[in-house]
């Protein structure tokens, strides 16, 4: 994400020629003048704007495990962390004196308009300010008139008006610049009536809106798109109801179509489930818990099982977190500063990739738009599922060329069928993996590659019939199976080599379901294998 955002960078300031600008030095005092008296405009410059700044926030759920609502800890740290990122000072202006950005009217390419009223009151208050001091001064100093103590009390009263509301406008600034949105929700949270306060979800609301817009008043400021990504970790350790409740603000946060944010959920759905079906969130959906999350992510990554090679640098970076090895991590630091230094050379083959990767992407795009082609009619009717296809499919084909080089590389059109078939069907896509993996482990014959998918699905149908009621949540993700018979059998007839080659790319088929209907399909066979008739000998008389 970052090196996406400095090549972003760098098109846009090549594209408009306007660099963009930050709250810090001079760019504070020049912030700090906008948001006293200037309205910002949101133009159709700013729209076409493509560069963007990821501010990431990590969350760990364990950390705040203890507390009453887990959600109210990530909404904490959301406040908390965008108010370290642009500075105390400019968020408490803007909630005194920041006005919400709005859209430009016509083709206006103005993003500032002067805040007319804003102006005349201070203009105001400062005349009236200086004709109080002047009336106060005369009746004070100048002799003759020392004795009226009418003039004095009229320029008393008028300087304290006008400056009590100056007075006023700077001690709301200070108070938010003392407490912050962290702080309020903690106070509210640790409220004895917390439970029965009236109103507290609308004051958080509230204070996530202001967030809200003061990110879209520093976008225009700065001239470039703003997203605050949150990654939340350590979720599946946390008892079930904190987990629901982290899920439900998430829900909340992203409901607005306009919001800036981006959650990465690094969970292990294996536990996240069954925690979420012991839950009264569960209402509506048949208690279960698959579906909840698939109408909560939008673009799934379940990571594949590691490699040798992965394995090998997980154990590098084991080993580097030791102490006395430290030297290590600056001797590679060194190394990669050398690599970029001499990298030069290598910018045509990764643009040369990069086109290929374009080109394959589009390439399995026109495949979904072709009313022609055979896979438009596997689609799914629902937008999430959609979505979730249209993300997976540049993550799939990547992959697959990063792994190039093997004669039977599946082409653009396969690769986005078998994103489609993980999709539609995961339950009957990974019994048939499953029992593709276990004929592999046993030596099948030499052209066991050659079957196709379809007929080891057929083979091992009974096994799964019999499994039905320990699998019945996992089934109920499977759509039209007459559907899947024909995806299989006759449209797109995937062999077992196929899929082989597909099953190290495939990061939108849930790697757990898999995993679980293999335990079952052992703990099936031992049983079978236990009730068969045993061959008795002769007993021994002892």
């Amino acid at each position: 994400m970052r090196e996406e955002m400095a090549q972003r960078e760098e098109a846009e300031l090549h594209r408009s020629h306007q660099k963009p600008r930050s709250p810090e030095g001079w760019g504070l005092l020049l912030v700090l003048w906008y948001l006293a008296f200037y309205k910002p405009i949101i133009t159709e410059g700013h729209l076409r704007r493509k560069n963007i700044e990821f501010i990431f926030i990590r969350f760990s759920a364990w950390q705040y495990a203890g507390c009453d609502k887990l959600w109210a800890g990530l909404v904490t740290t959301l406040c908390d962390s965008i108010r370290h990122h642009f500075g105390a000072l400019p968020l408490s202006v803007y909630h005194v004196m920041g006005t919400r950005p709005r859209f430009a009217s016509g083709f206006s390419q103005k993003e500032w308009v002067l805040k007319k009223g804003t102006c005349l009151k201070l203009w105001g208050m400062l005349f009236v300010l200086a004709a109080g001091l002047s009336i106060l001064l005369v009746a004070l100093l100048v002799p003759g008139i020392k004795d009226h103590h009418a003039l004095k009390v009229v320029g008393s009263a008028v300087t304290s008006l006008s400056g009590s509301s100056l007075v006023l406008g700077a001690l709301s600034v200070l108070k938010n610049l003392l407490v912050s949105e962290k702080q309020k929700i903690e106070r509210l949270t640790n409220s004895e009536r917390f439970t029965s306060q009236l109103g507290f979800m609308s004051k958080v609301r509230n204070e996530v809106e202001v967030l809200v817009d003061f990110l879209a008043f520093m976008e225009i400021f700065e001239r470039r798109r703003l997203r605050v990504v949150l990654e939340i970790t350590s979720l599946d350790i946390c008892y079930p109801e904190k987990v629901a409740g982290v899920l439900n603000a998430m829900n909340t946060l992203l409901s607005d179509a306009n919001t800036p944010f981006i959650f990465i959920l690094a969970v292990d759905p294996s536990v996240i489930v069954p925690c979420l079906e012991q839950t009264s969130c569960m209402k509506g959906l048949a208690d279960n818990g698959y579906l909840y999350l698939n109408r909560t992510v939008t673009l799934p990554f379940s990571i594949p099982e590691m490699g040798a090679r992965s394995r090998l640098q997980c154990l590098e970076a084991a080993v580097q977190t030791r102490e006395d090895l430290m030297y290590r991590i600056i001797t590679s630091n060194v190394e990669r500063r050398r690599a970029k230094c001499q990298g030069v050379l290598v910018v045509p083959s990764l643009r040369e990739a990069d086109a290929e990767a374009v080109r394959c992407i589009h390439e399995a795009f026109s495949c979904l738009h072709d009313s022609a082609d055979a896979l438009t009619r596997y689609l799914p009717t629902n937008g999430v599922h959609v979505r979730r296809i249209v993300n997976t499919i540049p993550i799939t084909l990547r992959l697959l060329l990063h792994r190039a080089g093997t004669p039977d590389t599946p082409s653009p059109r396969a690769a986005a069928a078998w994103v489609v078939l993980a999709d539609q069907w995961p339950c009957r896509l990974s019994w048939a993996l499953q029992c593709l993996e276990d004929a592999w482990q046993s030596q099948p014959a030499p052209d066991f590659g050659t079957r196709s998918l379809w007929t080891i699905f057929q083979e091992n149908v009974g096994e799964l019939s019999a499994l039905r009621q320990q699998l019945h949540n996992v089934l109920s993700l499977d759509e039209d199976p007459e559907l899947f018979q024909t995806f299989l059998a006759s449209d797109f007839p995937f062999t077992a080599r196929d899929a082989r080659a597909f099953l190290g790319v495939t990061v939108n088929l849930d790697h757990s379901i898999r995993h679980k209907m293999g335990l079952l399909r052992g703990l099936d066979r031992l049983q079978k294998a236990a009730a068969a008739p045993v061959s008795r000998g002769i007993q021994c008389p002892h």
